[in-house]
């Protein structure tokens, strides 16, 4: 079964850090983008960093430029989201989200995305 999966979500005061895992199973991550996205409660879903299959492109969004950092490891099928100087307005369900795009290809923080996680919760408060 194809699947990915979130983690390292929670409760962290402004100004705080976590680091978010995505872990695949079930397929290699190597020919596949992946992207981070979220969604805060009334909101539509926002596209907040990606990597491209190789990991030698990154994008973000200009509200976590700076904040965020995106990698990946390979060996260990899996993605991270470094987030640091968190802020209230961080405060989603995040998800990753992976598609094929071959050895060499790019990422994009837009729908269509092959495979989707189930999120993970990140709240900022103090």
């Amino acid at each position: 079964q194809l699947q990915l999966v979130e983690s390292g979500g929670g409760l962290v005061q402004p100004g705080g850090s976590l680091r978010l895992s995505c872990a695949a199973s079930g397929f290699t991550l190597d020919y596949y983008a992946i992207g981070w996205f979220r969604q805060a409660p009334g909101k539509e879903r926002e596209g907040v960093s990606c990597i491209s299959s190789s990991g030698g492109s990154t994008n973000y969004a200009n509200s976590v430029k700076g904040r965020f950092t995106i990698s990946r490891d390979n060996a260990k099928n899996s993605v991270y989201l470094q987030m640091l100087s968190l802020k209230a307005e961080d405060t989603a369900v995040y998800y990753c989200a992976a598609e094929d795009v071959g050895p060499a290809g790019g990422c994009r923080m837009a729908a269509g995305y092959d495979y989707w996680g189930q999120g993970t919760q990140v709240t900022v408060s103090s």
